[in-house]
Order: C-alpha cells, then structure tokens, then sequence
C-alpha cells in the first residue's frame, strides 16, 4: 500500500478511535460520584418543607389516593424545576429581584391560603370519625404542581446544586442536568411512596379519635401558615 493510502488509513482509524472513546465517555461518571449525588438527593428527599406536609396532609386527610395524588403533583413540579433548570430559565430567579419576589409572594400566598382553609374548616369533629373522605385526585394533583413551582427556593436549589455534578466531557451541560434532576425525583420515588403508606395507616388508626382529629387538622393549617411565613422572609442570596 502507499505510503499516501497507509496515512489515511490510520487517520481514519485513529477518526474512528477518538469517536468511539467520545461517545464512550458520554454521560460516563465515577462511582464516587454517584454515591455523593445520591446520598445528597436521599438527604434532600427527607428534609421537611411545603412539599412533604402537603404530601403528608393529603395522606391523613384522604388516605393513600390523597397522598399519591399530591406526591405526583410534587414530582410533575420538580420536574419543570429540572427543566427550567437544564435550559437556565431557573438563572432569572436566580438574578432578577422582580421575578423572585413576585414567585415568593405568590408562592408564600398560596400557603397561607391553603392553611387558613384548614385553620377555618368546619364539621372536622364529625370527619374525624367518618370514612376517608373521597377527594379529587386531579384537584389534588394540581395543587402538588403549584406548591412545587412557586417555591422559588426549589428553582435556585437546583440552579445551584445541580451543576457541582456536571462533570467535563461528560456530555452536553443541559443533558447532565436534566439527568442529575430526574435523578432527584427517581430517589424521591424511592423514600415517599412508604411514607405515604404508613402516613394512610397511622391517620386511619386514629381517625376514632374527634379531638386528635380536629388537632391535627389545626396543626396541619398552623403549620402551612408558617411555611408561607418563612418563605414570604426568605432573602434571594440562599
């Protein structure tokens, strides 16, 4: 063979290498990668916020089709979380003053509305002993996605947590954070449906009681005015 055809041949050998190694490499990481990200998504999966008491309140007020009603909404939410995040659109949040104030106030609005709901609830000494009321999943479903999105704090979370783990040369920037974000949500698939279960149980075996029943609506209602408080104080700079 020439010398001109040899050449060639191992350009295009070397061509074939190179691109076989570079998609190799794609969305390739370290096992210690993974451990650090997952065992950051279990933590923050377990942490408490609007997102968990609205899971839980759901599940001791309607049982387990309440409960994995709003779980799903929750999810569908961080799911446009991890969207936004992947094409930037979590950065204006992040840098505008005006859209970050304006999510916060509605976010912290919605709360607070949701727990005056409870605090002002009539005939809850009544339900206490009654059957698991049936609720609308869809109303359920929705209300799940509109606390997830107009928590501002989850968007800036994911716009500042999820690139620690882009890793160079892994694949395009957007791709590693969609990845790492569904990640979030499959672990989440993982520790809140269990909790949701035992939450069904626990509120059934103390639906018998009036008293505990009234109380728990009460404190479910205290304890998202309080979260809508927190977050109406919450500073951009988190």
């Amino acid at each position: 063979m020439p010398p001109t055809g040899r050449l060639a041949c191992s350009f295009i050998r070397y061509s074939t290498s190179i691109s076989i190694q570079a998609k190799t490499a794609m969305l390739e990481y370290s096992l210690a990668h993974w451990v650090t990200f997952l065992s950051a998504a279990l933590l923050l999966n377990l942490s408490p916020g609007p997102d968990m008491a609205y899971v839980l309140g759901q599940t001791a007020r309607h049982g387990r089709r309440g409960g994995f009603a709003a779980m799903f909404g929750v999810w569908s939410g961080a799911g446009l979380h991890v969207v936004m995040a992947a094409l930037g659109l979590s950065a204006i949040l992040a840098t505008s003053a005006l859209a970050f104030s304006l999510v916060k106030w509605l976010g912290a609005a919605y709360l607070v509305w949701l727990g005056l709901k409870s605090l002002l609830a009539r005939g809850i000494e009544d339900a206490a002993t009654a059957p698991v009321v049936p609720a609308s999943g869809t109303r359920i479903y929705r209300q799940g996605i509109m606390i997830s999105l107009l928590n501002p704090k989850v968007a800036i979370f994911f716009l500042a947590f999820l690139p620690q783990f882009v890793v160079a040369g892994a694949g395009p920037v957007s791709l590693q954070l969609a990845l790492h974000g569904l990640a979030i949500i499959l672990v989440a698939a993982v520790v809140e449906p269990p909790l949701v279960i035992a939450g069904a149980r626990l509120a059934k075996a103390l639906r018998g009681s009036r008293r505990l029943g009234l109380w728990c609506e009460r404190g479910l209602g205290a304890l998202f005015v309080g979260l809508g408080a927190r977050l109406a104080l919450t500073e951009r700079n988190l």
